[in-house]
């Protein structure tokens, strides 16, 4: 039989602990110096951080060292090198080079253009007298019977209807005797260019139909119905235009009725031709034509 063979018992070490209370030491060392790194700000650092995050959100960084406005950095090779070129330049160059050219004055207008600009207007007020004559004779009659004011500008012509004789009350649609008056005038201005704006007017009693909501609506749609008649007597539709007061600009007061019949009115006026763009002093490119 063979022999079990025994192995002593091994020795038994009672400072093992030894060992990991060495590490933990290390390890509570290696903490230490790690959280006294982290404590201790770096004021220099510090300020290089600030600067950088101040430069990035606001404006323009700061330095700690900033350089006054009007002083140079000397020794900076840049400024030694432009210095020398620009000593070269100014020593090759002829004197004519330094002495500033004075700058030409803008050509005068021509004498031409303001005595141009001054027959555009002449011409232009002869061509409203002339329409204005013929609205005279055109309304003539009414005018006797004080149904139609006419006023004469310097840039226009003002024919003033009563609302009264062309629309019933709350009704933008002419009357019979209304479509003649407005054809009457439309043909003494069918023949000439000026532009002509159309304008309504109100008193101040609410209106709210179906048809027209306030006294805006009302006013515009009378000064529309106007403008129809015009253009279907030879007047050229670009030539007119429509605008709706309402009771905005009274002429009298609203708390009679003679005032409020005052106030109801639709007034035609006949602009003055404009002057071509090239002698108009007000015309700017591209404003329009």
């Amino acid at each position: 039989m063979r022999r079990i063979r025994r192995h002593p018992e091994e020795h038994i070490n009672h400072e093992r602990w030894a060992i990991p209370y060495g590490d933990l030491l290390t390890l509570l060392l290696a903490f230490f110096v790690v959280m006294y790194s982290i404590s201790s700000v770096n004021a220099g650092k510090y300020r290089v951080l600030s600067n950088s995050l101040y430069a990035a959100f606001r404006g323009q960084p700061r330095t700690l060292n900033p350089i006054q406005v009007g002083h140079k950095r000397r020794g900076s090779g840049a400024d030694i090198r432009m210095s020398i070129v620009q000593q070269a330049i100014l020593k090759n160059q002829p004197r004519a080079y330094l002495t500033p050219r004075p700058v030409a004055a803008p050509n005068p207008l021509p004498a031409e253009k303001p005595k141009a600009r001054a027959a555009a207007v002449k011409a232009a007020d002869e061509a409203l007298t002339r329409v204005a004559n013929n609205v005279d004779r055109a309304m003539a009659a009414l005018v006797k019977e004080r149904q139609v004011v006419i006023r004469r500008r310097p840039d226009r012509i003002e024919v003033q209807f009563r609302s009264d004789i062309l629309f019933p009350s709350g009704s933008a649609r002419l009357s019979g005797h209304a479509v003649a008056v407005i054809r009457r005038l439309a043909a003494s201005l069918a023949q000439f260019p000026n532009p002509i704006r159309v304008e309504g007017f109100t008193d101040n009693l609410p209106i709210r139909t179906v048809q027209f909501y306030s006294n805006w609506e009302l006013s515009a749609a009378r000064a529309g119905s106007v403008v129809h008649v015009l253009s279907s007597r030879g007047v050229a539709p670009g030539r007119l235009a429509v605008i709706g007061f309402g009771a905005q600009q009274p002429l009298a007061s609203n708390a009679t009725a003679a005032g409020r019949r005052s106030n109801r009115r639709v007034v035609v006026l006949i602009l003055s031709t404009r002057l071509p763009k090239h002698l108009d002093p007000a015309w700017v490119p591209g404003a329009g034509a």
